[in-house]
């Protein structure tokens, strides 16, 4: 199990650093890995001091069902590469995720305090493997009941879907509702790797 401690070390990596200043992806040096998976081929983007993005394919499923994660080029930035891990353990071995370091996170939105942040950092830290909870509910940990909304628009601003798992957010009512990580498709096939039934939210 991932070490509350561990997670406030991270929350204080993502308030503090930099590639440049500004800290924008286009002042960093960024690398790219792409990671199979049975989704399909996944692209990461980084820096030597985080993780930027997780980009999913946008829909088709596929059979592959690699045993191990591809070799990383030599001089991948270590983010990317503990990404690659993560997501390999996620998809074949899920209770190993518990054991593994989870990536600084360097994308601009995780680089000043707002109320996405507070969201996407709330759902990291409350929302684990097989849960689920409502917009609403999300709102309401992350302190504004009244926005859930609003909570919508950060899950659509997620730059890193799966590590932060907004496919596990789905309406009041147990309607999945909408996934802009890859679409609908993915969100159902996500929810149902980890065994969770639709329709009862949190």
């Amino acid at each position: 199990m991932i070490c509350p401690l561990y997670l406030d070390f991270l929350f204080l990596l993502l308030s503090s650093s930099f590639c440049s200043p500004g800290g924008t992806m286009d002042t960093c040096a960024l690398q790219y890995k792409t990671v199979d998976s049975p989704l399909g081929r996944i692209e990461l983007a980084g820096c030597g001091q985080g993780l930027h993005q997780i980009r999913l394919p946008s829909g088709k499923m596929t059979s592959a069902n690699p045993t191990e994660a591809p070799a990383a080029p030599e001089g991948t930035a270590e983010p990317l590469m503990q990404c690659a891990a993560w997501l390999d353990a996620y998809f074949h071995k899920p209770a190993a995720t518990e054991g593994l370091p989870l990536p600084a996170l360097h994308h601009p939105v995780f680089q000043q305090d707002s109320f996405t942040r507070r969201v996407l950092w709330k759902l990291l830290k409350v929302v684990k493997f097989g849960e689920m909870v409502s917009y609403q509910q999300l709102a309401a940990l992350a302190g504004n009941p009244k926005a859930a909304r609003a909570v919508g628009g950060a899950m659509r601003s997620n730059p890193v879907p799966i590590l932060i798992p907004c496919h596990r957010v789905i309406c009041s009512s147990g309607a999945l509702g909408n996934y802009s990580g890859g679409g609908r498709a993915v969100k159902q096939w996500l929810l149902a790797h980890e065994g969770i039934l639709a329709g009862r939210p949190g």
